[in-house]
């Protein structure tokens, strides 16, 4: 149980700086440009740059980042709890071959 816990703590490391390295740039222009997109849909035309519109856009971009950040380290962690559930299967399985050996010798 042990390793799980640190597998999943590896993986949402590891997603955290997957996150940093590969998802920041995505997240920013996903943002930004799913906010223009909704904000032209519900107008019904293009749009002036005022400043609700700025505002409402760097909303946008922020939500996006963090999102993204989010499912970065949950994948993660769901994938280094997976790992260390089959860690912990493979060492579960070895394990009494070392016992029965050290048993023998013992007698």
């Amino acid at each position: 149980m042990e390793v799980m816990r640190i597998g999943m703590k590896i993986g949402a490391v590891l997603g955290g700086v997957a996150f940093l390295v590969f998802g920041i740039v995505p997240g920013f222009h996903y943002g930004g440009y799913g906010t223009l997109m909704l904000l032209n849909k519900i107008v019904g035309g293009p749009l002036e740059f005022t400043l609700g519109v700025r505002m409402i856009t760097i909303l946008g971009i922020l939500l996006g980042i963090l999102c993204l950040g989010f499912m970065s380290i949950v994948l993660g962690s769901v994938f280094g709890t997976l790992s260390g559930y089959i860690v912990n299967v493979v060492g579960l399985s070895r394990e009494p071959e070392v016992h029965e050996g050290m048993a023998n010798n013992s007698k």
